[in-house]
This record gives C-alpha cells, sequence and structure tokens, in this order.
C-alpha cells in the first residue's frame, strides 16, 4: 500500500494540467498552478477501499479525489465485466493487488443474449502488480479474465485535442 500512496501522490500532482468526465454533479476546480499537491496517506486509501461497496458485477470503485480536470479512484474487481469505452477521456491504471488479463482496442461488440459487451480484434495483455495499463481516449477496454481479484489506481482525465 506504501507503494500505491506514493503512485497516488504522483499521479494526483501530475494529472492538475489535464481534465476529466464530469460525473453528475459539478466536481470542484482542480488547485490553481503552484498549489501544493494533494496528498493521500496509506491511511486515506485504506478507508476509500473499506469504504467501497461492491455492485452486481463484482466491481467497486472508491473515489479517491475528484476535481472538474481529473478523477483518482481505487477500484477492486472481483471478474471480468463489459467492455467499454471513455469518448475523450484518456485513463491509466496501476495494478497494487491480482492478476488478470486486459483486452485493448480493436472493435466493441454490443451486449447481446445475456452475454457483456466485449471487443473483437484486440489485444489482450497479461497484467499482474506493479504493471501500469494507458488506455487512449475513445479506446475500447475490458478486463477480460480475472485470476486472482484485481485492485487498481484508476486515473482519468480528458485528453487534450490536437487538432
Amino acid at each position: 500500500m506504501r507503494s500505491l500512496v506514493g503512485t497516488a501522490l504522483v499521479v494526483v500532482m501530475c494529472a492538475g494540467s489535464a481534465s476529466a468526465q464530469t460525473p453528475a454533479a459539478t466536481p470542484p476546480p482542480a488547485p490553481a498552478p503552484g498549489s501544493p499537491a494533494i496528498y493521500k496517506s496509506a491511511a486515506d486509501l485504506a478507508a476509500v477501499l473499506k469504504n467501497a461497496t461492491t455492485n452486481a458485477g463484482g466491481t467497486s470503485s472508491s473515489s479517491v479525489t475528484v476535481t472538474d480536470q481529473y478523477r483518482v479512484s481505487l477500484v477492486h474487481r472481483d471478474k471480468p465485466a463489459g467492455a467499454l469505452t471513455h469518448p475523450g477521456n484518456t485513463e491509466l491504471f496501476y495494478i497494487v493487488e491480482g492478476a488478470g488479463a486486459v483486452v485493448t482496442g480493436g472493435t466493441m461488440v454490443p451486449a447481446a443474449n445475456g452475454k457483456p459487451a466485449s471487443i473483437a480484434n484486440g489485444v489482450t495483455q497479461r497484467v499482474g502488480v506493479g504493471d501500469v495499463v494507458i488506455i487512449p481516449a475513445g479506446s475500447a477496454h475490458w478486463f477480460s479474465v480475472v485470476d486472482v481479484p484485481i485492485k487498481y489506481l484508476e486515473v482519468r482525465w480528458v485528453a487534450p485535442s490536437l487538432r
């Protein structure tokens, strides 16, 4: 957990120049340039995970910090769930516990006949503790296999337009 705290601190500090997908309620503005870093201790992160509720899909997501520019969460995943995309949002996953496989890229296959959405022609990558996955904005992604329940730090921000 201590390395997670260091990673969370660095990621939160570096995320200040990006933007995030806006949840239902408008989040507070990000700290101004030159402000002190947002710091979350190991105890803070443990409390966030302890207070999480798991949905029917075997996933819980607990907010670490949210601003109008980025979102940082701790996610616990017991089993695979359907594929999804976040148009305009780049994501970073830092795996802190567990192992499985993530499929990225390719084409979304909509949910049908009781099966969740999946990905055709994507790239499968095995992941475990210490691995980082960076998912470009709008790219399909999916934890297709969860060998051991996975916990990861998720950082999501709006990717700047390059046009």
